[in-house]
């Protein structure tokens, strides 16, 4: 039995066909078509991209913090004390 692999998309590729369907110079069937792809797939497609266009317009400093940060900052906060809690004990059992 011969299975089909779904198809990915590259995040460029779906860009590109967004920016075509708002455009508008094509009709939806007509864009589906031209990139072999299923109407509703272009129409999500598109709903994200018009969803997301705002964060292109965004500061860069809050592009550039991410969640592992603030992680990655309680932890090394989280080490020191432990450090600092261990040393002392250590002079306590001397």
């Amino acid at each position: 039995m011969d299975l089909k692999k779904r198809r990915t998309f590259s995040s460029e590729f779906k860009a590109k066909v967004a920016i075509e369907s708002l455009k508008e110079r094509l009709t939806t069937e007509e864009i589906c078509k031209k990139y072999e792809i299923h109407p509703t797939q272009l129409l999500s497609w598109k709903k994200a991209f018009i969803e997301n266009a705002n964060m292109v317009f965004e500061s860069d400093t809050k592009q550039k913090k991410s969640p592992k940060d603030d992680i990655v900052q309680q932890l090394y906060a989280q080490i020191g004390e432990l450090k600092v809690a261990n040393d002392w004990l250590k002079k306590k059992l001397l």
